[in-house]
């Protein structure tokens, strides 16, 4: 039978594409041939996916716990693909011909549309927190916690990862020792006095929880490093790096602003309401999972975690999560 042109271009294709590669053409083709059709399972491993729910008791609202965090850790990963994207400039995938490979520039609309996705993805996983603060029983929760000690969603390092991609480094330090800083400090200093350790400590004593120390000893090498990487391509200084007429485009300064409200603001709070439903009773606050003290790293009010504080008046840094608090809680 004679081949449709389209189909002999394409293989013309196909034999320029394993050249260039130095394989053979009628190998992949015979591949083609032998292997089997693709299916929706496989190719999403369902199977695999389905089996990674693993409750540590019989009660069934544990599984809603499970689930609904695995479906967060997606969106977390999500987010930094969408960030590598723009701090490695944008992959030009669509191109064809010897000029493929990675932009010198990074362009703004690529920017503003992958800043938006991730502002979806947020977006998304705080519309939904609805599964955590209603979508258990009280008395369910409070009594499988107990079988999850000490870990804690504090210990999710992508959240981390996220953080440090964000901004620079200086923005994560604890806001009373933020303006202490040397202006060459380095990312092994300035972690020592990363917020987020001040939210792990013993209600009691004031000592580190054991949740701060696993998390210390699994990931603390990885997250400064990363912290040493992300000094020159991480989101605001890619910004920076904008021509002054990309930096006033409204759109991304309204995606940047955006997403510092996701991830400062609005993510924090919705688990702080979670917290007050499950934790809080008339006598006393009950410590989280991890011990971690929940009533003060939480809340924006205290921590002023901005990313980007250029963006922002003084007013509204003052007033930082404030309309959120008079609007939900």
């Amino acid at each position: 039978m004679d081949f449709d042109q389209k189909v002999l271009d394409r293989l013309k294709k196909l034999e320029d594409k394993y050249e260039t590669m130095g394989q053979n053409t009628e190998s992949y083709l015979d591949g083609l041939l032998y292997a089997d059709s693709m299916t929706y399972w496989d190719y999403l491993r369902i199977d695999t996916l389905l089996s990674l729910q693993v409750p540590k008791t019989d009660f069934p609202d544990e599984m809603v716990f499970i689930l609904y965090h695995q479906i967060t850790e997606l969106y977390f990963r999500l987010t930094l693909h969408e960030i590598d994207q723009i701090s490695n400039n944008g992959r030009e995938v669509l191109k064809t011909g010897e000029d493929k490979g990675w932009k010198t520039k990074l362009d703004v609309d690529f920017f503003i549309e992958r800043l938006t996705r991730i502002n979806r993805y947020f977006e998304s996983l705080t519309m939904s927190f609805a599964i955590m603060v209603d979508g258990m029983e009280k008395d369910q929760f409070q009594r499988f916690r107990m079988s999850l000690l000490p870990a804690s969603g504090f210990q999710s390092v992508q959240y981390r990862k996220i953080e440090i991609c964000a901004t620079d480094f200086k923005n994560l330090v604890a806001v009373e020792k933020r303006k202490d800083i040397d202006t060459n400090a380095s990312i092994e200093t300035m972690y020592e006095d990363i917020y987020w350790k001040l939210g792990a400590m013993e209600l009691a004593t004031g000592k580190k929880t054991l949740t701060l120390k696993q998390f210390e000893k699994q990931y603390s090498d990885e997250l400064i490093e990363l912290g040493q990487k992300r000094k020159k391509d991480n989101l605001w200084q890619k910004y920076m790096e904008l021509s002054d007429s990309d930096q006033k485009n409204q759109k991304l300064i309204n995606g940047l602003k955006q997403f510092d409200i996701n991830v400062n603001v609005n993510w924090p709070l919705v688990h702080y309401k979670s917290a007050v439903r499950y934790l809080h009773s008339k006598e006393e606050d009950i410590a989280a999972t991890g011990g971690t003290n929940w009533q003060k790293y939480l809340p924006p009010k205290f921590a002023k975690r901005i990313f980007y504080p250029d963006l922002w008046s003084d007013k509204e840094k003052k007033e930082w999560g404030k309309r959120w608090v008079e609007s939900v809680v």
